[in-house]
């Protein structure tokens, strides 16, 4: 049934999309796009920090449907061609070259400046058609219950604008792209943490850090600490910027007596391929902490609501998908958003399509960042046992994890590391096979 507004609203969207990053400015510049009327809510001032710099080359076709790769090939962000991993004791792999499976413009992307790119993002949207309101704070999203699903349907949203009395605004669809914060999933009880993945991260940017000189001097680097239970990203940023960040056990991490900035620097004092190349940095900014992350909700939709990027579900940083899976998780949820507003149903069965597949894909990743953790596990490993999934495996690193056949190294992968299962998502009632009483 088409949903209907019951309580009295100042205002009304098609959309309202809390959260202007990535996911969020992607969703609200598609449906927007389409000629829906389109609020995105952001409670920032961009440009502001924020982690998650390395892109994988599959975000490219949403950036060409967005128009962003002129602006993104205009732009100074460093260009990335590869991934290249560093053993405990400093030995450096190959270099994954992304173009070596495939010499299309894709196989070159870019590591970016999340204040300038997130911006750009959200410039784009509005570009687009969608109104933006920054600074803006979402005080709660108007639920009530739903008739034809477990979980309640949204309604809208009151906000509060600098210097004005609250607002009540209503929506067809409210989008939830909160980030970290998850909002919705956090109050419906739907986020669930991933028991085997709990860690935290340290993390700072730097100047002056040796780069590899060429082709090399883009790529995103994974250094294993000496221990091994540990690792850190080294990712080259525009402006002799350098990000630099550890990743390991929260209950190890924790464990630490000290401000961030003398975890981190203890960590990085352990990693010997990192070493050589902040001998002459040095810091600029804060360290930032992120701990106990790699959760995913148990549904992406309900009636008039969606769950799109962190705010559905984030995975450990080791492979750089957060962004990506932030434009997709955009796209596959405006996409879906535009046939049920269409229609004239954004109920959860209409809303909820895109979620199985964008779900395989998360999970393809989340196997692969199980296999790295394993001890004594490594890709140059893996290759070297079962040369014909070289290919295979590069094909991940580059983002291809929604293709046919996308999981098939996992069966000969589990013969090295265990390999977890898939979770599939719930179902909203309206597309469960309820068992039919009988009498």
């Amino acid at each position: 049934m088409p949903q209907t507004l019951t309580q009295t609203f100042d205002e009304t969207y098609d959309v309202v999309v809390i959260g202007g990053g990535p996911a969020g400015s992607t969703t609200g510049a598609l449906t927007a796009e389409a000629g829906n009327k389109t609020l995105v809510i952001e409670r920032s001032k961009f440009p502001r920090f924020h982690i998650g710099e390395s892109l994988m080359p599959e975000t490219y076709w949403v950036f060409k449907r967005l128009g962003m790769l002129p602006k993104l090939r205009d732009s100074n962000f460093v260009k990335k061609y590869s991934v290249q991993f560093v053993t405990a004791t400093g030995k450096e792999s190959q270099p994954f070259y992304f173009d070596e499976r495939d010499p299309h413009e894709r196989s070159q992307t870019w590591q970016v400046l999340r204040s300038q790119f997130d911006e750009m993002m959200l410039d784009n949207a509005a570009d687009k058609g969608a109104t933006v309101w920054q600074e803006t704070n979402v005080n709660e999203v108007i639920m009530e219950p739903s008739d034809t699903d477990d979980l309640p349907k949204a309604v809208g949203v009151v906000v509060t604008r600098p210097g004005e009395a609250p607002r009540r605004i209503g929506a067809k669809v409210v989008v939830d792209a909160t980030g970290l914060n998850a909002l919705l999933s956090k109050r419906l009880g739907i986020r669930k943490i991933d028991p085997k993945l709990k860690k935290a991260s340290y993390f700072a940017h730097y100047k002056n850090c040796t780069r590899d000189p060429g082709k090399n001097g883009g790529a995103t680097l994974v250094l294993a600490n000496q221990e091994n239970d540990g690792w850190f990203w080294y990712i080259p940023l525009p402006d002799d910027i350098t990000s630099v960040g550890i990743v390991g056990d929260l209950k190890r991490l924790s464990q630490y007596q000290g401000t961030p900035q003398e975890i981190l620097e203890a960590e990085i004092a352990k990693c010997p391929g990192l070493l050589p190349r902040l001998a002459n940095a040095e810091r600029v900014g804060d360290v930032h902490v992120l701990s106990d992350f790699s959760y995913r909700a148990t549904r992406c939709a309900g009636d008039g609501w969606v769950l799109v990027g962190d705010a559905f579900g984030f995975l450990d940083p080791m492979y750089s998908s957060g962004v990506f899976l932030a434009l997709k998780s955009g796209e596959m949820a405006a996409d879906a958003i535009n046939a049920a507003i269409a229609s004239g149903q954004p109920d959860a069965m209409n809303l909820s399509k895109w979620g199985d597949e964008l779900s395989s894909g998360m999970q393809t990743i989340r196997k692969l960042v199980y296999a790295f953790y394993t001890p004594d596990f490594s890709f140059g490993k893996f290759v070297k046992q079962y040369p014909h999934h070289q290919d295979d495996v590069t094909a991940l690193l580059v983002g291809e994890v929604f293709r046919p056949g996308a999981e098939d190294l996992f069966e000969p992968m589990s013969t090295m590391a265990p390999i977890p299962s898939s979770i599939p998502l719930d179902q909203p009632r309206a597309m469960r096979r309820e068992p039919v009483a009988v009498g």
